[in-house]
């Protein structure tokens, strides 16, 4: 399209300033749809954020990453691209999330108590190789929350071989909480969620290019985002040795970040109109 970078110089100067909400007016999503991009976030280089707990590489290339997991249904779909805003066909994603008790699969001490034993378990990890427009798609469920994070995804872009890009994926907290108090394969915990989106030290490191545009569905969700990277990148948030835990902690602080206890953000969202059924 001639007018492609025009477009996307457009969507940078309109975005909001409430996108960390991930929720797009619409005509910031037609003008996204004109410029070939799944989302209304443009094609900026995504900063790289931690590893997190727990990447492992299970060779499972697949598109549904559920197995037994209960959950709210979600596809999540990422589009990678180059700094151009060119897709880049073939490349490697691979992704990973807690399920809806804040348990990773593969390893022991899962959970805000750390007492659950996964070992062995590979639900909520996938592997896709993006399509000629740069699309990967993963049927999953809407993840769940553990102590010390606000509600988010892990993927990794590799390229040749080449981890080009480690990063995180975020997601409104309106719809999370209410998704949470409503939803019963998230209820039944001990705590109570104790970080939010503006709490959360990594979010704030990714920025606002890294909250997913949702969508509803008849049968769940649709979370959508652009993730842009430099070709030539090496990503500096590479595996450690036997996948473990970050440095200063597990799943409940990644990285040895303390909980930084925060009510909800962005009251400017009605969550009741984004969960199926529900809303107009």
């Amino acid at each position: 399209m001639t007018n492609r970078r025009d477009l996307l110089k457009v969507l940078a100067a309109a975005a909001p300033a409430t996108l960390g909400i991930g929720l797009w007016p619409g005509m910031l999503r037609a003008q996204a749809a004109a410029a070939g991009l799944i989302s209304p976030n443009v094609c900026s280089l995504m900063p790289e954020v931690t590893e997190g707990p727990y990447y492992i590489d299970p060779e499972l290339v697949r598109a549904d990453i559920r197995e037994d997991r209960v959950g709210v249904a979600m596809t999540m779909r990422l589009q990678i691209v180059d700094a151009g805003c060119a897709p880049i066909e073939g490349a490697r994603v691979d992704i990973w999330h807690c399920d809806a008790q804040g348990n990773y699969s593969g390893f022991a001490g899962q959970g805000s108590d750390a007492v659950s034993d996964t070992a062995g378990q590979t639900f909520l990890r996938g592997t896709q190789m993006a399509d000629a427009q740069g699309l990967v798609a993963f049927q999953t469920i809407y993840p769940g929350w553990y102590s010390g994070r606000t509600t988010h995804l892990h993927f990794k872009v590799f390229l040749d071989q080449t981890n080009l890009l480690t990063g995180q994926i975020f997601l409104p907290d309106a719809l999370s909480q209410y998704i949470y108090d409503n939803a019963p394969d998230y209820g039944g915990r001990s705590s109570t969620r104790d970080t939010f989106n503006q709490g959360d030290g990594i979010a704030a490191q990714a920025g606002a290019g890294a909250y997913a545009h949702i969508a509803e569905q008849p049968d769940g969700y649709d979370a959508a985002l652009v993730v842009g990277v430099a070709r030539d990148a090496v990503s500096q948030a590479g595996q450690r040795p036997g996948g473990g835990p970050p440095p200063g902690g597990g799943p409940g602080n990644d990285g040895g970040r303390p909980p930084s206890p925060q009510g909800p953000a962005d009251g400017t969202v009605d969550p009741a109109s984004l969960i199926p059924g529900q809303g107009a």
